[in-house]
């Protein structure tokens, strides 16, 4: 969030122009000069003393003649990163088409055996033993290390492991079956591994509902010792064993489905939700008595099946209660019209189409419209749920699926929507799976948090590769048997280290995103947010849009262009925010943009004009940049790419550092390094080289001087190179965060230059930046304040201009008060004794940056929130017109707010004890329903049923504790000073009074002096403060937007139907065998009041 405070600039917002006689009578502005160009002076001579910025200056000109500067080609640049992307992506690929190869052939060597007995690593019981110390069975041994290349997870890089969600019974014989099989992905995996050491996470997804990992891992299930993993739930398999869809699902809300069955359907639904993605289109329609859109605002219309529209639908679901009677048929109409105008306007998908109708079964008069709508080719494809334990109306509904090419099941229980759900996506791959089309996917960004979830896993951001594996038996050609899905994980940030940081200027970088326009990786994606002391994925973190990023893209046109795979640029005027939304540069970029081959992807690469299209070019011998290399006090970007260190365990434990000296020095001939980028390294140390000695002379003399000045100097080159040196002991710093990864805002990152080198790059040449960083966390406002002060070091040669370098100190605010009070004891020539002073009450004065925020105030620290009310407390409209500084609307939509309904006090159920009441019979109906789910489970051939009941209705328990934050779009303001206007004068009307101020330019700086008339009292008006607001939209708006169909590229397959598919597959009944208890939940569900089983 955004800091309240220091904003100054207010003060000034409402003034009105003052004559120079009247305003100088009150307030000298002689004086005020005088002050601010003291200060100035004594600062500038400060500052350069202590950075040595003159003498870094003088050395990079030193070595001119040496240097060149080269303009930067951006449409090469993005080819060529793209052309190396693609590279590393094509290996990725090969991997896989290798697992899928393996086990085809496996399969046709296999033949079923209904009575196998086989053990294997299971990954949930592997290492287990037993009371007697003996392992378990299906948990032998298996022999685990800590690798890096896997995030130091405990793998097995010889063998891969099993994993089974606990509603998959691991003895079933289909299971042992496909595990006896895919063990001859074993050799494969690790084949692949050895052949391209980049490679992370292989696997094989069965359609049975069994995973298998490269490297083998141990899997630790949830608190409530469920493992809910299904890897055929996942975006990855579902994308590779389907075509995109049109999806209309018609649910049944009459009042024969209260009850349980109402919450089989509504759990139902929400699984179905979970097997669509951003390349399939949606709709849900409730019918009884008559019909209606679950979602008003998406009447007539299908909407993209992203995560924010699956979320608000399942939302939606949870909320429909049961009344009247079901009347079918208009709803079917409904469906069938709104499928047929998407697929006309050439909207949605254009590939598969499919109703899902879930009902309890007393369905009539749906006939003729079959006849009507899907008679002639049956091009949309019907799948029928039926919702409980009652059989009379079976036969209706497998006559739908079956004269609809579609498949029928019965839904009995909550446990057993997954697998039932589950047999539409084998329908809609048979066409795929009878042409043998091996369609190669890649998924939109996404945290497989679930996937470790036990684990120490960091969250990264992932695509995945993935391609589907057929059997190949003619005598199962034309069902068309999917065995399951192959796949294998790319991190983004190491597709991302192939567009190195160091070419790409100070403020340039590099992003991807989808055809759906979906941002893969960019420096502004945050796809986390804070909920206390835990991090956690946003909601929509995989759906924020390229225009929700570049909003300054309005028209679209760069959004466009992406998403059509052109080649191509553009230029466009931003805004950047920094230092956490609180200050924002003006710049025009340069956009370059081309597609990555053979993947749904576009890259981007952005230079900002001027200096970030120029790099500079040095050289010098390996063994005088060695010598200089090697200085304790130098240090490298941390996650540039240098050299390769993380593919050959033995580099592993090498520094960047280290590593680039073994390859220097012929040490290690099989190490790749980045030549250019090493040179660059090698040429900086030199030419930085002497200020090691400049800074230890001044701390040897610092220490003998009564005034501490600066805590240390910094500086930084474009290549990534670092050097500090300290002017006290470590232990007196007051910012010990400062250049350490726990600060990343200082240091350089792969996304982006530091907040010092970045503001320094943009302020005119030989002048300082200054900015006040206050101290975060439990140490809070008793520390002192410390000021960072930064300078660029430009270089020019043959008229092109370049930053080379930025340097700066550090030090504290209390030594900066201090110097300018003592410049405000001069006094100007003609006005003898100081009549007027800024510590004596007669004038308020302040020290403000070029964003208004408050460095310097005669009042003390505890006072200067009450100081910034008054001062703050001015009126917007007279910005303009006075222009000395501007306010500038930001937007950020990716933020989280509060949502208005939520209640945050623990004390409503005193306030409402028949809503306490009410909450405690819920939670007793749940236990109740719970039990007798698990009991009638108990004696199931698939153990698991009673387990997948309980991780049901502890998730829905999870998601109504959970968002306490939602995704929101906000808007702020930021202020900034305009540097044509180095002085003014004016005065702020008050109301009551007038107050007289006059604003000064401190000289070679970002700094103002503002001194005003303490006597007119301006508290009646309303604060001004720098904070993010939520943008509301109305009801309208919001539908519009909701509606709004964004330009998308489909995925280049598609496989609706194949002549030779066998249509008459089409379901029967749930294996499930009825119990009493289950019998007995409707009548229990009927006697309670519906609101208590919603």
């Amino acid at each position: 969030s955004l800091r309240k405070p220091a904003v100054i600039l207010c003060l000034l917002l409402s003034s009105t122009s003052l004559s120079p006689t009247r305003g100088q009578a009150m307030i000298p502005l002689e004086t005020v000069k005088l002050w601010a160009d003291t200060f100035g002076g004594n600062l500038y001579d400060t500052v350069t003393k202590y950075s040595g910025s003159l003498l870094l200056q003088k050395k990079y000109k030193d070595v001119e003649p040496n240097l060149r500067i080269q303009e930067v080609d951006g449409l090469e640049l993005v080819k060529k990163f793209s052309e190396d992307m693609e590279t590393m992506l094509r290996r990725k690929v090969e991997a896989v088409k290798n697992v899928v190869e393996a086990a085809e052939e496996a399969d046709l060597d296999h033949e079923f055996n209904e009575s196998l007995v086989f053990d294997y690593y299971n990954s949930v019981l592997i290492n287990e033993r037993d009371a007697r110390g003996e392992y378990v069975e299906l948990g032998a041994e298996f022999v685990l290390e800590p690798n890096a290349h896997f995030s130091n997870l405990r793998v097995n890089t010889s063998l891969s492991s099993v994993q089974l969600p606990t509603n998959v019974y691991n003895k079933d014989p289909d299971i042992l079956n496909g595990v006896y099989m895919s063990e001859a992905l074993n050799p494969v995996f690790v084949e692949n591994f050895q052949r391209d050491p980049t490679l992370t996470w292989q696997y094989f997804g069965s359609s049975t509902g069994f995973f298998r990992i490269y490297p083998g891992i141990k899997w630790t299930p949830d608190e409530n010792g469920v493992i809910t993993f299904d890897c055929r739930n996942r975006g990855w398999y579902i994308q590779a064993a389907t075509s995109p869809k049109d999806v209309v699902i018609v649910v049944d809300t009459s009042g024969s489905m209260k009850g349980l069955r109402m919450a089989i359907a509504k759990h139902t639904i929400s699984t179905i939700l979970d097997t669509l993605g951003e390349n399939d289109f949606v709709n849900i329609i409730a019918y009884n008595d008559y019909i209606r859109y679950i979602e008003p605002c998406f009447k007539g219309i299908l909407v993209q099946a992203d995560r924010d529209n699956r979320k608000h639908f399942k939302q939606l679901v949870s909320e429909l209660v049961v009344k009247g009677v079901g009347v079918v048929d208009q709803a079917l109409r409904e469906a069938f019209q709104i499928l047929k105008r998407f697929q006309e306007a050439r909207q949605g998908s254009l590939c598969n189409q499919a109703i899902m109708l879930l009902t309890d079964g007393a369905v009539e008069d749906y006939e003729p419209v079959f006849e009507k709508y899907n008679q002639l080719d049956r091009k949309v494809r019907v799948f029928t749920y039926l919702i409980g334990r009652e059989v009379t109306f079976a036969d209706r509904m497998k006559w739908i699926a079956c004269n609809n090419k579609g498949y029928y099941t019965q839904i009995s229980t909550l446990a057993d929507a997954q697998e039932n759900v589950m047999e539409y996506l084998h329908v809609l791959s048979r066409p795929m799976v009878i042409n043998h089309d091996h369609d190669i996917i890649w998924t939109e960004a996404y945290m497989d948090s679930k996937l470790f979830a036990s684990q120490a896993q960091s969250l990264v951001l992932l695509t995945t590769v993935a391609m589907p594996v057929f059997s190949r038996k003619n005598e199962t050609r034309s069902h068309g048997i999917l065995l399951g899905v192959a796949g294998s994980d790319v991190a983004l940030r190491e597709l991302m280290k192939l567009a190195p940081r160091y070419k790409l200027g100070v403020h340039g970088y590099a992003f991807l995103n989808t055809n759906n326009g979906y941002i893969l990786s960019h420096p502004d994606l945050r796809p986390l947010y804070r909920e206390g002391k835990k991090l956690k994925p946003k909601p929509n973190y995989n759906s924020v849009d390229l225009s929700e990023v570049e909003w300054e893209d309005r028209a679209e046109i760069l959004r466009t262009a992406m998403i059509n795979g052109e080649t191509g640029s553009l230029s466009m005027d931003v805004k950047i925010p920094l230092d956490k939304g609180k200050r924002v540069l003006f710049l025009t970029n340069d956009y370059f943009f081309t597609d990555i081959s053979d993947t749904p992807f576009s890259l981007g690469v952005v230079l900002s004009q001027g200096h970030g299209e120029h790099i500079l070019l040095g050289n010098t011998s390996v063994e005088e940049g060695l010598h200089d290399l090697l200085h304790p006090d130098l240090t490298l970007a941390s996650n540039w790419i240098y050299c390769i260190t993380d593919i050959d365990p033995d580099h592993r434990k090498l520094s960047q550092r280290e590593a680039m000296v073994r390859f220097l020095t012929g040490e290690d001939p099989d190490l790749e390094c980045d030549e250019e980028l090493v040179r660059e390294v090698l040429f900086d140390a030199v030419v930085t080289a002497p200020m090691e000695a400049y800074w230890t002379a001044l701390a040897l003399n610092a220490s003998e001087e009564s005034e501490r000045v600066a805590d240390l100097a910094f500086l930084g080159t474009r290549a990534g190179l670092l050097r500090s040196s300290l002017f006290v002991g470590s232990e007196k710093v007051s910012n010990k965060k400062f250049l350490t990864p726990e600060d990343k805002a200082s240091v350089f990152t792969m996304d982006h230059f530091p907040l010092w080198y970045r503001q320094a790059a943009e302020q005119p040449a030989g002048s300082f930046v200054f900015n006040l960083r206050t101290p975060e966390g439990p140490e809070g406002p008793g520390e002192p304040g410390v000021v960072t002060v930064s300078t660029a070091v430009a270089v020019t040669v043959d008229e092109k201009t370049a930053i080379a370098a930025a340097v700066g100190i550090q030090m504290r605010l209390d030594f900066l008060q201090r110097m300018f009070w003592a410049a405000t004891q001069q006094c100007s020539a003609g006005d003898g004794p100081c009549p007027k002073s800024c510590q004596d009450g007669d004038l308020d004065c302040f020290i403000v940056d070029n964003n208004g925020f408050i460095l310097i105030s005669e009042r003390p620290q505890e006072e200067m929130e009450d100081l910034l009310g008054e001062a703050i407390r001015s009126r917007l409209r007279y910005l303009a017109p006075l222009s000395l500084f501007s306010r500038v609307t930001m937007y950020d939509y990716q933020a989280m707010c509060t949502p208005p309904s939520h209640h945050h006090s623990a004390a409503r159920p005193l306030v409402s004890p028949i809503s306490a009441l009410l909450t405690a019979t819920r939670w007793l109906v749940n236990e109740l329903l719970l039990f007798l789910l698990e009991w009638s489970a108990w004696g199931s051939r698939r153990a698991g049923h009673g387990a997948q009941a309980k991780a049901v209705f502890h998730h829905s328990h999870k998601q109504r504790k959970q968002d306490m934050l939602q995704p929101c779009d906000t808007e702020y303001p930021v202020f900034v000073h305009q540097r044509a206007i180095q002085e003014a004068n004016g005065i702020i009307d008050c109301g009551a009074c007038q107050k007289i101020f006059v604003m000064q330019q401190i000289p070679n700086s970002n700094l103002l002096l503002l001194v005003t008339d303490p006597t007119c009292d301006c508290s009646i008006f309303p604060p001004v403060l720098q904070e993010a607001t939520e943008v509301k939209y109305n009801a309208s708006i919001k539908c519009d937007r909701m509606r709004s169909q964004k330009l998308r590229r489909r995925p280049d397959s598609c496989h609706a139907f194949h002549p030779e598919e066998n249509a008459q597959d089409c379901g029967g009944t749930s294996e499930t065998c009825a119990s009493l208890p289950l019998l007995l939940l409707p009548l229990c569900a009927w006697l309670l009041p519906p609101q208590l089983l919603r």
